[in-house]
């Protein structure tokens, strides 16, 4: 059956965890909520087989992605980046072709700045974009409210670290299923 764009189908989703880095902490109010829903999706995302891609931007300046969060994916694949949009880097959407998945879960920050541009530029280059917007941070709240309001208007889907996970995992009263559940609890 053919499932709604509004469906994070796992067969067609990649998960982009986008400059969720050390320096950005001390200037985000709530990160720590932030990175336990990107770890939850990670996990999910490796549970199902779900390809995750990470970006850092200028990691001289901001350092690495946050280690408890790297620590937790099989096989990082970590893509550096200057421009705010990742798209705007040469490699960047070559491997997001590569991947083979038509739909992005987006989450990371800042919500206005860099995950907007990257958003915005993935649904020009024809990819559904699906924004996670209690796994995205700015520095202000009306920023990120902002960013998430424009996407919508962009057509972006709007969703939430649960919704993902559950929608991924498509079934219950299976063993994938099983494994996903204290994920979420």
């Amino acid at each position: 059956m053919l499932r709604s764009e509004y469906v994070a189908v796992r067969e067609e989703s990649a998960l982009l965890i986008i400059d969720i880095q050390q320096a950005m902490l001390k200037v985000i109010a709530g990160w720590e909520q932030v990175a336990n829903r990107v770890r939850q999706l990670i996990q999910a995302a490796d549970t199902l087989t779900v390809p995750i891609l990470l970006t850092e931007q200028y990691r001289k300046g901001l350092g690495e992605t946050l280690p408890q969060l790297l620590g937790e994916i099989v096989a990082p694949r970590v893509m550096h980046k200057e421009h705010f949009s990742a798209c705007l880097e040469p490699d960047f959407l070559p491997a997001i072709a590569s991947l083979n998945r038509a739909r992005i879960v987006v989450v990371g920050m800042e919500t206005h700045v860099c995950v907007l541009q990257t958003c915005l530029d993935l649904l020009k280059s024809g990819y559904q974009v699906h924004l996670v917007t209690d796994a995205v941070a700015s520095r202000t709240e009306a920023n990120r409210q902002v960013a998430i309001d424009m996407l919508r208007q962009a057509g972006a889907v709007i969703t939430s670290t649960e919704i993902v996970i559950f929608q991924w995992a498509c079934r219950a009263n299976t063993d994938e299923f099983r494994r996903i559940l204290p994920i979420v609890k």
